[in-house]
């Protein structure tokens, strides 16, 4: 019998901007859960400095 994966929660990645889905891992953290991805989270510092330039500018 196969799952249907309806109604997940979704969140937006702040550093690819895709959404992303609830996953069983994060059951207990989903509240604390902000990148898609360990490659995101690893990224989010140069993305948050490229938007402080285009502030700035």
């Amino acid at each position: 019998m196969t799952h249907k994966k309806i109604n997940l929660a979704e969140k937006q990645c702040p550093v690819c901007e895709k959404p992303f889905s609830w996953r069983k891992k994060w059951q207990r953290c989903w509240d604390e859960v902000k990148y898609c991805s360990e490659r995101c989270r690893r990224n989010r510092n140069s993305v948050v400095n490229v938007d402080n330039q285009t502030r700035k500018s």
